[in-house]
């Protein structure tokens, strides 16, 4: 019984629709052939397998098939079954192996023959293979009759080496290249193969079955059928393809890496003795260690590439290895594979393998030998996992402990006490000069350092109605004047990994608005005297301000995009600012942080001056003044038009006129008002107007 064919000849391809993986060169090979354009020589290159010959071959049953032109052969007619897989051949296709005949002498005879019609068939097909082997006698032998051949003549010529082929006989040619096959159209192919052949497989067999193909099909297929030659009933199994292809275990190459991933030195010097004991290539262990490497840098930039197509394992493989590179850092996985492909061109050869085995094993564990950046790169690497792992673990805890406390010792976050919205009420003005926090410092500095002094005891413990402005209820320490109250204050940002809320901005909105400063002033000189932070909805942030003028100003100038990018900068995210206008807002309340210490209590006939909208101060601070440096019998008539003032302002501005002076004259119990800064920087600062000129009021 004669035994079977070679798988590679059983099924090698009889049409140019059976040639796997070339469809670059099929396609125009068969559109000539179809249209009658058929040239009269061509040039196949390729690596070795990949369908050159078998192309060749096909080519010629084509040209001479009985139905040309045709796009492929029939199969039926004589000269078709002539030249099929199984059949006798034909005289007309004449092979020729360069390596053993391309010597001028051969070429000669070529040449003689040529000029010989075909016997039976349309044309006479030379296939010359292994071409770049014929000496340049040979082809200078040739030349003229591959450059000007008989109608009848067609050649092929087939070589791994393009390059060596001489340039005169290349410029005559139609150049088709052919390329590898891809591992996945090879696997499966090969599954199909398995399947006719009734030979059960595993699925993590074949790719080892590529791999040890390089992607040339003719070698794929001579590794399939010594292993199918050796399999037993179980068929083809995964041990049986690592145990004669020579390939490391998966299992060894897992512990290997769960040991770098660890910085396990005893667990992966174990493994390195067992490769060397077992009998294993240390040059092969390394090769397939560089393999998984690859494989780990592609799944830490692709996390889908094992189902994507880029990974050619199995899916719990591809979870397996998902775990395996998140484990590691991006330039530690860089310089491990660097390390490991400098060892690869070194042990080949060395006379001491098992040596720079270890050696290399040693520089991957310690990124500290590499003092240029791939070792600077991965030590950084590795101190960021840990701080991460340490910083998850502790922001939790954190979070999970202070999460109550938090919101006990600050209520104002969200809800605010009756008596604050009450002061606001009574006394809208904002905080002077004096009442102001210091930005210039750090939001630490802004709480008060001594104790409040002009003001009861009971006064600073319990908010009063005579009181100018509310008290801070940043914190207890701040609301009590304790020197130490920065030593209580929460963290402005929150636990790394937790999303930021209201309670967190108005924390750190001390931070966002000195920083400001720095960007532009009049930003932080709107933020921080009329402004404070309303709502957070998802990821649009909300800025009241007290009156309309400091809204437009604040919109009019781009402040909103300077506040956007410094909370950016100091929060690290990136939201929408809208701006609205709330009476009822003030930069030194609660929700805006740490402010300046309570003054002391006012007159009573003070407070009801205080009462005046804001928009109606400006205008009557300046007749005041001049009211106050007045004589006695000026004084009641600068104190008319003071109140004349102050009463065509709030109607101007659409201010309520109920605290307002009366028309014939103003309060018997308001006193002369003092100014209290420069008014052209109060009119700015609230407004945002621009004096252009300022008439002196005469008494």
């Amino acid at each position: 019984m004669d035994a079977p064919l070679a798988l590679y000849r059983r099924y090698r391809p009889e049409r140019f629709a059976d040639v796997l993986g070339q469809d670059h060169v099929t396609g125009p090979l068969r559109q000539a052939l179809a249209g009658n354009r058929v040239h009269h020589a061509y040039l196949f290159s390729g690596p070795r397998g990949c369908g050159k010959t078998t192309s060749a071959r096909i080519l010629a049953r084509a040209l001479n098939c009985e139905q040309a032109p045709v796009a492929e052969p029939c199969g039926e007619c004589q000269s078709c079954r002539d030249l099929a897989r199984d059949g006798p051949g034909s005289l007309d296709v004449i092979e020729i192996d360069a390596a053993s005949h391309g010597g001028v002498d051969d070429a000669r005879e070529l040449r003689e023959r040529a000029s010989f019609g075909p016997m039976s068939s349309r044309y006479k097909v030379y296939i010359v293979d292994e071409a770049h082997m014929v000496t340049p006698q040979g082809f200078n032998a040739l030349l003229k009759v591959v450059e000007e051949p008989p109608p009848h003549v067609k050649f092929v010529f087939a070589t791994t080496e393009p390059d060596r082929v001489l340039p005169t006989i290349r410029s005559r040619t139609h150049h088709y290249p052919f390329r590898l096959l891809p591992p996945r159209l090879l696997t499966d192919y090969l599954a199909e193969i398995c399947d006719r052949e009734g030979i059960a497989v595993e699925p993590a067999a074949l790719p080892l079955v590529v791999r040890a193909g390089g992607g040339s099909a003719r070698d794929t297929l001579s590794v399939l059928d010594q292993l199918i030659g050796g399999a037993g009933d179980e068929g083809l199994t995964y041990p049986l393809a690592t145990g004669l292809l020579g390939f490391t275990p998966e299992s060894l190459l897992d512990e290997v890496i769960d040991a770098f991933a660890a910085e396990d030195g005893a667990a992966v010097f174990q493994v390195v003795d067992r490769v060397v004991e077992g009998g294993r290539e240390p040059r092969r262990f390394v090769e397939d260690l560089l393999g998984r490497l690859r494989d780990l840098i592609v799944l830490a930039h692709v996390p889908a590439a094992a189902r994507d197509g880029l990974l050619d394992v199995s899916p719990e493989q591809g979870e397996r290895l998902a775990g395996q590179a998140a484990r590691f850092g991006a330039a530690d996985l860089v310089r491990a594979a660097e390390v490991v492909a400098t060892a690869l061109g070194e042990i080949r050869g060395a006379t001491a393998p098992r040596l720079l085995l270890e050696l290399m094993c040693a520089r991957v564990l310690l990124p500290a030998t590499d003092d240029d950046v791939a070792g600077v790169q991965a030590r950084l690497d590795r101190i960021e996992r840990r701080l991460a792992i340490a910083g998850s673990q502790a922001g939790a805890a954190h979070a999970a402990a202070s999460a109550q406390p938090v919101e006990a010792a600050h209520p104002a976050s969200t809800a605010e006490p009756e008596a604050d919205k009450t002061l606001r009420r009574r006394d809208p003005r904002p905080a002077s000069s004096a009442d102001r926090p210091d930005h210039s410092e750090s939001p630490a500095a802004t709480l008060p350092a001594e104790p409040i002094t002009g003001a009861a005891p009971e006064s600073a413990a319990e908010p009063s109605a005579l009181t100018s402005g509310p008290p801070p209820e940043s914190s207890a320490g701040a609301r009590l004047g304790s020197p130490d109250a920065s030593a209580v204050a929460p963290p402005a940002v929150p636990a790394e990994g937790a999303p930021l809320g209201l309670i967190d901005v108005r924390r750190a909105w001390p931070d966002v608005v000195e920083r400001t400063k720095s960007a532009r002033r009049l930003a932080w000189s709107l933020l921080s005297q009329s402004a404070q932070v309303h709502a957070l909805d998802g990821r649009t942030l909300t800025v009241a301000f007290v009156n309309a003028g400091s809204r437009e100003s604040f919109a009019r100038n781009g402040c909103d995009e300077v506040l956007r990018q410094v909370l950016i900068d100091v929060l690290g995210v990136d939201w929408r600012v809208e701006s609205i206008v709330d009476p009822s807002a003030s930069a030194a309340s609660p929700a805006a942080g740490p402010a300046g210490p309570p003054q002391a209590s006012t007159p009573p006939d003070q407070e009801r001056a205080a009462r005046q909208p804001v928009e109606s101060g400006a205008a009557s601070t300046t007749a005041a003044s001049a009211a106050a440096t007045s004589s006695p019998a000026t004084s009641s008539t600068a104190t008319s038009s003071t109140a004349a003032a102050s009463t065509s302002a709030a109607s101007t501005m659409g201010a309520p006129s109920a605290a307002t002076a009366t028309s014939d004259g103003a309060h018997v119990d308001d006193p002369d008002m003092e100014v209290d800064g420069d008014t052209q920087e109060l009119l700015t600062r609230e407004l945002g107007a621009q004096v252009i000129e300022e008439i002196p009021h005469q008494p």
